[in-house]
């Protein structure tokens, strides 16, 4: 009897630390010591995810041999948690998963509308999952969403959209490129236009800024030769930059043209920053990664060579002090 009740307890044992080691919220201790303002990475892929649809590669067949995770697509949340709220930048087809998964970083759970979303422009991965606040959803009511001009009037004028705005499950604001938002007395958010292919709306990046630090958020963007800013010199007014990685080098995408996605690859960004001192290295964070980058995998050799290099590549559940 006494080798039966051990082996039970055994059981529940292993079973219980093989459920939390599968979260993705952080430990009671963890919680603990999380600053009270902080960024917390909720997704690093590009807008169609890892595994992405239709994929027959190795790099997608990878995760269904059980070799690699789900990754979700790239998203941040702004955590004040004295006060109990939370921004989203970016509303991405994975936002169901993400807003579960910021209930850990909140001291009280079950807040699962954000206290504002900002977009940084019109591509699947970056507003799509506003769709998720509708009626057929969740049904939420007048959730601030911050967008460009262009963002604007496509969200009033085309459906689902306009749906959100009619029903008033989202409350559109209007956004001014280098005009900055003030969130509380001690957060700010500033959009940044950045060139990209602007089919619906124009492109932005997001200073965002505490009393303390300032982070540039820069998912998507053309060359960096085709901006009218340096991008060094932009590094250099901040605490950290992430970063566009959406390709790790040109002919990723076999039998397809890159110049249609004309994202900086990362070698060439590596290249770019290289003259950098090694304390402004270790402000630029690679995120946004596309399935067939390898710096989207749990190890890789394209991975230690970015951070032997003094960079950083952004993962799920990244904490960053505000």
């Amino acid at each position: 009897m006494k080798t039966l009740i051990l082996y039970i307890a055994a059981c529940f044992f292993f079973t219980v630390a093989g459920c939390k080691s599968k979260a993705k919220s952080v430990t009671g201790k963890d919680e603990k010591n999380l600053p009270d303002k902080f960024l917390v990475v909720l997704g690093i892929a590009q807008d169609a995810g890892y595994p992405q649809a239709g994929c027959t590669k190795q790099c997608c067949k990878a995760y269904w041999q059980g070799k690699e995770e789900k990754k979700y697509v790239t998203c941040l949340a702004l955590v004040d948690r004295k006060a109990n709220q939370y921004w989203l930048f970016e509303a991405t087809p994975d936002i169901t998963n993400q807003l579960e998964n910021v209930q850990s970083y909140l001291l009280t759970k079950d807040n699962y509308s954000p206290a504002g979303i900002f977009i940084t422009h019109a591509h699947i991965g970056h507003y799509s999952g506003l769709m998720q606040l509708g009626r057929e959803a969740m049904g939420a009511k007048a959730i601030p969403v911050w967008a460009m001009p262009r963002l604007d009037s496509f969200l009033k004028h085309n459906g689902p959209w306009s749906q959100l705005v009619s029903l008033k499950n989202i409350q559109l604001q209007s956004l001014k490129a280098d005009s900055t938002v003030s969130l509380t007395a001690s957060l700010k958010v500033t959009p940044v236009k950045v060139p990209h292919r602007d089919e619906f709306s124009e492109t932005v990046g997001f200073v965002i800024e505490s009393d303390k630090k300032k982070i540039f958020f820069i998912p998507d963007i053309d060359k960096w030769e085709k901006w009218e800013k340096d991008i060094v010199a932009e590094v250099g007014k901040v605490d950290m930059a992430l970063l566009d990685g959406t390709f790790y080098k040109n002919g990723e995408l076999p039998g397809r043209d890159m110049r249609e996605v004309p994202h900086p690859f990362v070698e060439e960004s590596l290249q770019k920053f290289s003259s950098l001192s090694s304390v402004e290295k270790s402000k630029i964070v690679f995120i946004h990664f596309n399935h067939t980058n390898p710096l989207l995998k749990k190890e890789s050799s394209e991975k230690d060579k970015v951070k032997k290099q003094g960079f950083g590549v952004a993962y799920e559940g990244m904490v960053i002090e505000l």
